[in-house]
């Protein structure tokens, strides 16, 4: 007689290995649908995906047979049930070709302990773009929930997740690691709220990355409308996706810069993306004021801008002060809370072994 077992696989596409504007191509565009699929992979029992502007991330259980099964035919099962894995992955997305050709290399791929001690790490916001990024907590409860509703979360995903969201709010609580998050993004919009104001106005937002997604984060929580661009249209609109606001040409930004109230500038560019030279002739008419933001870094936007008629131009560390202090603060939390995590892992390890593969009817 053979017994039965399982392992915790993960597979995932996050911020750490892909650009931001990129990770749209990974995601799924109907979340029962790709439930539907997975669901049908030979071995695969249990299900979670948890899917946000910042990851794309799948958790499986995988039955194992062991006994009378030999080893190789064991490990050539493994391997099947990933390239399938890989290949539902890609059925259900809208990659370009070179995505597929390179997806075996794009995709990060980890199994058992290293599941557990990634999913405390990501309960505790240790993994988050902002380190201790509350709403992770809520993203992985509505994921769950919705696995639920797709009839492929069962006990072993359950007694996993459970356990690592009680410890990750206990490590939360204890280290205050999530406490008081200021993000570049939020002090941005705070300062342009006290100078200028933000409602009604025509507000544009330059980048698709980090930097900008925290910009572009801060605007919708506060239901702010604005336009976002790149140097390329198609980062710019995969961005917008995952993020909100409308994709503009960056040449039709340009041309009608002065139809813009606010501009935050949020690039990773090692030149000046908004220069005096381009601007000159558009601007030099405008008759309302404008705010422009830079919280590159380096700096995007030449200085000579700010003689623009109206023009109020702020850099990053004018504004920053506050966010690095808030930073540093939890940056020093980190050990603490890496500490814990290591003690907690094994116990979790233990509690998976004593529990069984439940299939899905």
């Amino acid at each position: 007689m053979s017994n039965k077992n399982f392992e915790i696989i993960n597979a995932r596409v996050t911020f750490k290995n892909m650009p931001i504007h990129k990770i749209e191509k990974f995601s799924f565009k109907d979340i029962t649908l790709a439930y539907e699929a997975f669901k049908k992979i030979s071995n695969v029992s249990e299900c979670l995906i948890i899917q946000n502007a910042f990851r794309v991330e799948v958790f499986f259980v995988v039955n194992l047979e062991t006994g009378e099964i030999p080893d190789v035919r064991r490990t050539e099962g493994k391997t099947l049930t990933l390239n399938k894995i890989e290949e539902t992955w890609e059925s259900l997305t809208e990659l370009g070709v070179h995505d597929v050709d390179h997806f075996d290399q794009t995709l990060e791929v980890y199994k058992n302990t290293d599941v557990y001690l990634h999913l405390l790490r990501l309960a505790t916001g240790l993994d988050s773009i902002i380190v201790g990024r509350k709403e992770i907590l809520d993203e992985i409860k509505d994921s769950i929930s919705s696995a639920k509703q797709a009839q492929v979360f069962g006990k072993i995903l359950d007694k996993l997740f459970e356990s690592s969201i009680r410890i990750g709010t206990k490590i939360r609580d204890s280290t205050g690691i999530g406490k008081e998050i200021i993000s570049i993004g939020d002090i941005a919009i705070k300062t342009t709220e006290e100078k200028t104001g933000i409602g009604g106005k025509h507000v544009l937002l330059i980048g698709t990355g980090e930097t900008a997604a925290m910009v572009a984060k801060s605007l919708n929580q506060k239901n702010y409308a604005f336009d976002v661009t790149s140097r390329i249209i198609e980062r710019a609109t995969s961005f917008s996706k995952l993020l909100g606001g409308t994709p503009l040409k960056f040449e039709d930004v340009l041309a009608g810069f002065d139809k813009f109230d606010i501009i935050f500038v949020a690039t990773t560019a090692d030149y000046f993306v908004i220069n005096y030279d381009i601007l000159r002739i558009i601007m030099e008419n405008k008759k309302k004021g404008t705010l422009l933001i830079d919280v590159s870094d380096p700096r995007a936007v030449d200085e000579k801008v700010s003689k623009f008629p109206g023009m109020k131009l702020m850099f990053r560390d004018q504004i920053s002060e506050l966010v690095e202090e808030n930073e540093q603060t939890r940056m020093n939390k980190i050990p603490d809370v890496e500490k814990m995590i290591s003690k907690e892992v094994p116990i979790i390890e233990a509690l998976m072994k004593r529990l069984d593969p439940e299939l899905i009817a």
